[in-house]
């Protein structure tokens, strides 16, 4: 064992009779040295050499346990220890979310490593060596970070990285994971089915963690993501009790904590997707008109060829300004009918992931090149939607999508729109009624049309003294406009306007601002605002906004 003076380092040089190198290490530095080591997923084998030499010098080794169980990374470093070293077994108080401390699970889970850490700053303080064992990596889902994260500011403080279980799952299954571009994320399965399912959807290859009670839900959303066939389980990764098994035939009784998930990239829906040995896998997609060109030019199609299906009906759906509840039925039955879903990222991660489903999710700016591939699948017969927030026909996709369909190529595919509720009628329901007579609607973004096109707008709007409602009226790179929309309106209206300002109505932290366009502070307005403007006669009663239905002879 090492003296107090000795550093990380030179316990590992002691422990190995050869010099080591300094790298890792932070805190403060006196007192005794902290190491965090990953122990690997199982197989003690899978250990590295720095982690056993780090182990074979330490004073103290902690390592953590389940309640009435034994430690499963003392078990794989167990034949690492020196002789006399003390041992810390920090078994936790709960493994689940049921507790009677008064914190809940947090709270006992806090105090736990609070006594940890105090119970190893022990063991610092008289200058010892103290070695936390962490099985797989240390700060890859490990309970190790959290008492890192208490002593590393005051201990010098060392992390050996270990073989994550995904790793070993990996080579336990034989499975390449992702291969080239290929976008690989990684799942606690105590996600909400819902999530998982989109998350699974939108990725390449992915790990699921974190099963045992998971798994029936966890399997559900492979199901709802196209992706159950191919996902293979693996229990217990790099032990003799092993188990390799298609996720599909796995009892959903016998799946421990100690168990993850697979979904390869190349594999969706139990067939392989692409090749890096075969680049006609990686070719461009063969559109419908392509085909027939082709057969064209051979001279028509054979007796026996299959003919191209009609071209099916594009639906261009809003979904409301937030909320599911204000999804229309009529959108909810016709998304629950296609096979594909175009729009915005936000707006596409609104739609629930199930069997057959395709979501095609892009970014702002994108609006013709969207519509055109979603013109593309529909023309080839796929049942394809692209969606909106809000109402689809207000600033939303259905125009991009009639300007794309000129194009005569696309005079086969019917376009049918799916209104949805605006975010004007939310925020003015929620004020109350102040568009209850005469209003405009105006969108402050000078992307589509010049800013001089939007004063004109606003000056005759306000001439003509009619309520206002501004859509984008700021973005991160947008922050001037709301003020100088301000000042032109006050040229032609009163300071005492009323104004309303919603902000994520329908969303969890939304809020409702009355003031007056004299008092309006354009630095508190952001993207998430729609900014009502009232007429002369918008009135702010005891129980809400109103603007009057009667307007006198001789107004504006």
């Amino acid at each position: 064992m090492t003296t107090p003076q000795e550093p990380v380092e030179a316990a590992e040089a002691a422990a190995t009779g050869t010099s080591a190198l300094v790298g890792g290490v932070g805190g403060a530095a006196s007192g005794g040295r902290f190491a965090v080591v990953g122990v690997g997923p199982g197989d003690p084998e899978l250990v590295t050499l720095k982690a056993a030499r780090l182990i074979a010098a330490a004073d103290v080794v902690a390592f953590h346990a389940g309640p009435g169980k034994a430690s499963n990374a003392r078990r794989i470093a167990a034949d690492l220890f020196p002789a006399g070293v003390i041992e810390e077994q920090l078994t936790y108080p709960v493994t689940t979310g049921d507790t009677a401390h008064p914190g809940g699970y947090a709270g006992a889970m806090g105090a736990f490593y609070e006594d940890a850490a105090a119970r190893l700053e022990a063991h610092l303080d008289a200058g010892r060596l103290v070695v936390l064992l962490a099985e797989g990596d240390p700060l890859f889902y490990g309970s190790a970070m959290y008492l890192h994260d208490r002593l590393a500011a005051r201990y010098a403080t060392q992390i050996v990285p270990g073989v994550p279980a995904f790793a070993a799952a990996t080579a336990a299954a034989a499975s390449p994971l992702v291969r080239q571009t290929d976008v690989l994320t990684v799942l606690p399965g105590t996600l909400p089915e819902p999530e998982l399912a989109r998350r699974l959807a939108d990725t390449d290859g992915a790990i699921i963690m974190k099963l045992g009670r998971t798994f029936p839900a966890v399997r559900r959303a492979l199901t709802a993501a196209g992706r159950l066939d191919g996902a293979i389980y693996v229990e217990r990764a790099s032990t003799p009790q092993q188990r390799v098994a298609p996720v599909a035939e796995v009892d959903a009784d016998t799946v421990p904590y100690f168990s993850l998930i697979i979904v390869p990239g190349d594999v969706r829906n139990g067939r392989r997707t692409r090749d890096a040995a075969d680049p006609a896998l990686h070719a461009p997609r063969t559109s419908v008109k392509t085909i027939e060109d082709s057969a064209v030019a051979l001279g028509g199609l054979t007796s026996g060829a299959i003919a191209a299906p009609p071209p099916a009906a594009l639906l261009v759906v809003g979904l409301g300004p937030g909320p599911d509840r204000w999804i229309t039925p009529e959108v909810t039955a016709a998304l629950a009918d296609v096979n594909h879903v175009f729009g915005y990222g936000p707006y596409v991660n609104r739609v629930p992931q199930r069997a057959g489903l395709t979501r095609h999710a892009s970014g702002n700016t994108v609006e013709r090149d969207r519509a055109r591939e979603a013109l593309d699948l529909a023309l080839a017969g796929e049942r394809v939607a692209v969606v909106s927030g809000g109402d689809a026909g207000i600033f939303g996709m259905a125009s991009a999508v009639f300007e794309v369909a000129e194009d005569p190529a696309f005079a086969a595919v019917p376009i049918r729109v799916l209104p949805g509720l605006s975010a004007v009628q939310a925020v003015a329901a929620r004020a109350g009624a102040p568009i209850g007579g005469d209003f405009a609607v105006v969108s402050l973004s000078d992307r589509l049309k010049p800013w001089s096109v939007i004063e004109n707008r606003l000056v005759h709007i306000a001439q003509a003294d009619l309520v206002l409602a501004l859509y984008n009226p700021a973005s991160r790179s947008r922050t001037e406009q709301i003020g100088r929309a301000r000042e032109v309106l006050l040229d032609h209206r009163s300071p005492e306007t009323v104004v309303v300002v919603g902000r994520d109505i329908g969303q969890s932290e939304e809020s409702l601002t009355v003031t007056t366009l004299g008092e309006l502070d354009p630095a508190s307005i952001d993207m998430k605002c729609l900014v009502l403007i009232g007429a002369s006669g918008t009135r702010v009663g005891p129980s809400g906004v109103w603007t009057p239905r009667f307007v006198p002879e001789g107004s504006a």
